[in-house]
Parts: C-alpha cells; structure tokens; sequence
C-alpha cells in the first residue's frame, strides 16, 4: 500500500479528477491502479481565493516497489497503517462473568470487545436505553422535570450522545484503535464519511440507533446489558475484589470490574473514597457557552460565502495575565445550547449538534482552567464541591432555567433585558440573569481579557448581542483514579476506565481506554464459551 500526503484539489473536484491527480502524482496509467482509500480529507482555507480540499490517500497498486523507487516526492511513500485486531485470550480462568459499570464511549467498546473475545460481560447502566432516554431528555427540556438517573449525562451511549458526536482525538493512534472505532461506528450505522473528513462527527440524532445497534451485538454474542441499574458499593477483601452490590440490591461476585463511569457519576467517587481506592484530584476547566450566528462563523473562517462547504468550525486558546489558560471547548457548528443537568437544584450546560448541522447558531464553552488550588487542596473530592457550588448558584440566579447573558452586558457587568440580532438555539428553557456576579472572579477576568483577542482572531466574535449561558463545568472528570501498568487501580480487579477515570477527554478517547482496558482483561482470561 502506497501513501500519498497532501493531494490537494478545488473543492468542487469530480471523484474522476481525484482518481487522475492520483495516477499522474504516481506516474502511472489508470489499469496500474487498482483501488485507493480516502485516509483523510481537510479544507485548507489558508489562502481565501483559494480554498481547496487536502487529502491523504491509500492507494493500491501494481508493481508497487518499483512505483515507490521511481517516486521522488516526499509526500509519496510506503503505507505503515496498523491494521487493529484483538489480542489472543490468555490462560486464565474467570469463575464469574466480567462487569462493566457505565455504558457510554468506554463502557461500550470495551464491552463489545470482550463480547467478541467471548467473554460475555455483564453491562449496568443506571440510565435508560437510547431510544428511552430521549424520549425522557425531551420532556425535561419541555418541561423541567429532572430525572437524574436517566438524562444528557446518564443513559445508553454516555453523554456523548447528547454533544454532537464528535470523533476528533488528539490521542496518537498507534495500534489501529482510533480507525477501528470509526470502522465500528459505520458498520452498525454511521456515515462512511466519518472515516476520512477531518473533524468527524456522526450527530446526535442518528447516534441514538447507532448505540442502540452495538448493544445488540453485545447481546448477540453472549453479553447482557441491564438500564436502569447502578452501582451502589463494591467489596474487596485487602486488595482484591469480590463482588458488587447494584441499586436493585442483587450482588454479583466478579473478578474483573470495569469502572467506566462517566465524569458525572458523583456518588461512585464518593463510594469510592469510602472504600479506600486512591484517588487524585486533577485540573480541569470551568466557563460560559457562547451563540454566534453559524453565517458570521462562516465568513470569517473563509473570506467568502461559503454555502457549499460544511459548517465551519474553530478552535481558540489564549493565555492571559496570571498564566491561567482560556480556551473554547465541545465547539458546535449548526448547533444548539443544551440543559445538561443531572441534579436537582443544579444546573449545567452543553452543546450538541444534529448531523445536518443545520442550526442557525454556533456555540462553544469559552473555559476557563482550574486547579486543585483553586477548589481545596488536600480534599480528593473538592472539585466536585467546586462544581456543584456553580451549578446551584446558575439554577438560583436563572431561577430554575438556563442563565443568559448578552456578551456586552456580561463584559461591563448589566443585566440584559432583550436578545440583539442573534437569536437563541436552545434545548431547555432560558432566562436573563447576570453570569458575572456568580463566577470566581479570577474566571470573570479571565474570559474578560481572553474575548478581544478572540474576537481579533474570528471576525465579530465579541460582538455585543453574542450569547453567553452558564454554567459549563463538566468539561472532563475532576478526579483520577491512579491504575498500574495492568490497567488496574490498587484494588486488584478493578480496572478505571475513561473520562470519569480520567483517562480521557471525549467520544474518541473515552472509546479508545475502553479497548485498551479490555484487551487487557482479555490476554489475561480464557474464553467462558
């Protein structure tokens, strides 16, 4: 297989075009290729009278060692993709069926895996199946009606599911991991496209069946998945497991448990303190979600009008004064603002996107870094205190709605009494309120001095009627759970998993530790079938 880096064509390029720039950058006539792949596509908009599409290709070829000596470009070269496969089952014996706690990304595929080593784990969800759930997350937007085991945090697919479904990673894809997750999303129902455009995301709406489809597989192959269930503790004799107690008061004895939980699953932190597993607090980011008109976002990032491409997106960073780290997060393009509460009297947000894109708002939380100073050194568990204080102060001062605030009446402190030219895309309910009496101070300055370099970046970004909506706290797990080189914390047996575990930051991520941790389980166990 040959690769072929940075093929740039007119995004209004023909598939027969593509094919020719390939044969002619190769030097070879059409019958010596015999198939290409589209690795990767991106638009490169460096150069505004100019915007074109930048490939990488696999291309398949005849006399392919006498092709790469002939060839004397450096973007030409011989392919050394990782083909993924499960490792082969190992010698030891499971007496019980492995559990897995949480089924969103990382539950998921770590789930599938051991379906398909045969291993046939046992999944608990405390939410409802996908279908269920949004059903469920529909009617508390309409109506504010919380249910907190089963919401945009909790429920069949993680909160994932409810954020757009975006796939971009920065993790380095090593072993096949991050093409493998891609490939199972198309195989049980995600667009093809996601395997090369840059930035994928599959969107919410279709999501719902995609997830739904790989939790039958799990089925079909052995494995069982129970909604509604929780965990509630988890007993170990010294160091070593024993068995788990679930909200239904069933006990399972187990001697693999995967903890992939989610970064909102408070009481499992707590029940894991109370247990004695060892526990970090980590930094993480806290801000505000802000609306742009998708068109203004469009222009700016192109130069032009730009109906024919995709919605665009960006990504902005600013350090400012006091060295603390200001940065757009889970950008949205076509996308809406979303009540993302999970607990009574709290209040949270987050963005997510449909897969048309086709919103008139994009949205990002602009946030804010924190760190174990910020919220209690010497408490494992302060961040999540620190979270919680933020979400009932936006539930008090939005009186129960999401907090809105415009850009200009936030940045000179005053309330604001009408939206401008930008009209709000909500899912849940809003109303004015004044963002800046109730964040820390150093976060209010902090977003404050980021926004006019933000706005000399992205033309109108800090326009006046932009809209702000709080709070964004759930950016990533505010603990870790430390875990040796077998993927297992100091309890042994119990493997942490994911972004609740802190071991990632997204759909991607979350998905790749989940097959990291069960190819782990299975070179350590025999097959159970």
């Amino acid at each position: 297989m040959i690769r072929i880096n940075q093929l740039k064509l007119n995004i209004h390029h023909t598939d027969k075009e593509l094919e020719d720039r390939i044969c002619r950058l190769l030097g070879i006539r059409k019958d010596a290729l015999e198939t290409y792949y589209i690795v990767k596509r991106s638009l490169d908009a460096r150069k505004k009278d100019d915007i074109c599409y930048s490939y990488t290709i696999q291309a398949e070829v005849k006399d392919e060692k006498k092709i790469l000596a002939a060839c004397k470009d450096v973007n030409i070269i011989k392919d050394k993709s990782v083909c993924y496969r499960l490792p082969e089952n190992g010698e030891g014996i499971l007496k019980n069926r492995p559990v897995v706690v949480g089924f969103g990304p990382a539950g998921m595929f770590a789930g599938l895996a051991l379906a398909r080593a045969g291993l046939k784990p046992i999944i608990i969800e405390r939410g409802e199946d996908a279908v269920s759930r949004k059903a469920t997350v529909t009617h508390f937007w309409e109506t504010g009606e919380l249910d907190t085991a089963s919401n945009v945090s909790f429920g069949e697919g993680g909160a994932g599911t409810f954020s757009d479904g975006k796939l971009n990673t920065l993790v380095k894809d090593t072993n096949g991991r991050n093409t493998e997750i891609l490939n199972t999303f198309v195989d049980f129902g995600a667009d093809s496209d996601i395997l090369y455009v840059h930035n994928p995301h599959i969107g919410t709406d279709r999501l719902i069946g995609i997830v739904s489809n790989i939790r039958k597989e799990i089925i079909r192959l052995g494995g069982e998945v129970r909604f509604n269930t929780a965990l509630t503790d988890i007993e170990h004799s010294g160091s070593s497991l024993r068995s788990v107690k679930l909200s239904d008061d069933s006990v399972l004895e187990c001697e693999a448990l995967i903890l992939a939980t989610g970064h909102s699953a408070r009481d499992t932190f707590y029940m894991l303190k109370s247990r004695g597993f060892r526990m970090e607090a980590k930094p993480f980011a806290v801000g505000l979600r802000i609306q742009h008109p998708q068109h203004m976002i469009d222009v700016s990032q192109s130069g032009r009008e730009a109906d024919f491409l995709s919605p665009a997106g960006y990504k902005l960073t600013q350090t400012v004064s006091g060295g603390r780290g200001v940065y757009s997060f889970c950008m949205c393009p076509g996308g809406y603002v979303i009540d993302a509460s999970s607990e009574e009297g709290c209040k949270t947000v987050n963005g997510m996107s449909y897969s048309g894109r086709n919103s008139e708002n994009a949205n990002s939380a602009i946030v804010v870094t924190v760190t174990p100073d910020d919220f209690g050194p010497g408490d494992v568990l302060a961040g999540i205190d620190f979270q919680r204080k933020l979400e009932k102060a936006a539930y008090s001062y939005g009186n129960g709605h999401i907090p809105v605030q415009l850009l200009g009446d936030y940045l000179e402190k005053r309330d604001t009494v009408a939206f401008g030219d930008v009209k709000p895309e909500f899912c849940g309910t809003s109303a004015f309120s004044r963002l800046d009496e109730f964040l820390p101070q150093y976060i209010y300055d902090s977003i404050h001095e980021a926004i006019p370099v933000f706005d000399a970046r992205i033309r109108g970004f800090g326009r006046y009627d932009a809209i702000l909506a709080g709070v964004e706290s759930r950016t990533s797990s505010p603990v870790r759970i430390p875990r040796n080189e077998f993927f297992m914390s100091d309890i042994s047996g119990v493997y942490p998993c994911g972004e609740g575990a802190g071991y990632a930051g997204g759909i991607t991520s979350a998905a790749m530790d989940g097959l990291r941790v069960a190819e782990q389980i299975i070179r350590t166990y025999k097959r159970l079938d």
